[in-house]
This record gives structure tokens, C-alpha cells and sequence, in this order.
């Protein structure tokens, strides 16, 4: 079992990395990608929503505005990445979380986390490095230890 958890995570990239000890080493555990994330709204939009008839009263969910679709595909990653911590959480493959995501991300990171492994999250930074070296990663994680 590792001692940390660390998720690096932007709405298109998450690496998991781990850590023995304080500020031992950084190991890679998985990364996860989700290319949806990166295409345009045009793309990710399959068609302009129907007409309806003016006889046709809608209730009040039924009228609320569509989700943005790159906010659906974050919401849809961010539930991904969820699911990993979770199942690591259950495994015993770590005792805390350590959260660095684009600000954004990191809220939806946190809605979608549930309740036992949000109470593992040790430290949250709203910082996007997911494509910085391992080398800056340990030097955000080691601020924060």
C-alpha cells in the first residue's frame, strides 16, 4: 500500500501517481485519457434540439438549458477518474488523496468522488500540470507536504 495517492488531472488527462513515504520518489501508477474532451463543440453536438409545439407545456426540468457538451465529456472523465480512486481506495492501494487538477476539473473531480474517498483527500491544488515533467510534479506535491 502506498502512502499517497497522487491524481494530476486536467478534462482530457489524469496520471495517477503514487508515493511510498513524505517525499519519496513518484511512481506512475495509471493514466487515463479521454480524447472526447478535446474536440470541438461542434463536434461532440449530434444535432440543434427539436421544435416543440406551442400547445406542448413543458415542466421545469424538461425546459432547463442542455449541458454544455465539453462540460458533459469533463463530467464523464471526472466520473472515470472517480471510479479509479474508488476502486484503489477499496483495494488498500493508498491511505490519502492528493488532488492537482485545472480549477474546473478539480470541482468536478470533487462532485463526482464519493463520500469515503473525498474523506481521503489530504491536499487539493487548482493548478493544470498534467503535461509538466514528473520533476515539476514532485516539486507541487512537495510544497504541499
Amino acid at each position: 500500500m502506498s502512502r499517497y495517492w497522487i491524481v494530476v488531472a486536467d478534462a482530457s488527462n489524469a496520471r495517477v501517481l503514487a508515493r511510498e513515504k513524505k517525499f519519496s520518489a513518484l511512481q506512475e501508477v495509471e493514466t487515463l485519457t479521454h480524447p472526447e474532451s478535446r474536440l470541438h463543440r461542434r463536434d461532440l453536438a449530434s444535432d440543434r434540439p427539436g421544435r416543440l409545439d406551442e400547445s406542448y407545456s413543458a415542466t421545469s426540468s424538461e425546459a432547463e438549458e442542455p449541458t454544455d457538451p465539453k462540460v458533459r465529456e469533463a463530467q464523464v472523465f471526472a466520473r472515470e477518474v472517480a471510479h479509479v480512486l474508488e476502486r484503489g481506495r477499496t483495494g488498500h492501494r493508498y491511505e490519502e488523496l492528493i488532488l492537482v487538477a485545472e480549477p474546473k476539473f478539480l470541482g468536478l473531480l470533487r462532485k463526482a468522488l464519493d463520500d469515503e474517498t473525498r474523506e481521503r483527500v489530504a491536499h487539493e491544488v487548482t493548478k493544470n500540470v498534467t503535461r509538466e515533467p514528473l520533476e515539476a510534479i514532485t516539486r507541487t506535491v512537495d510544497a504541499l507536504l
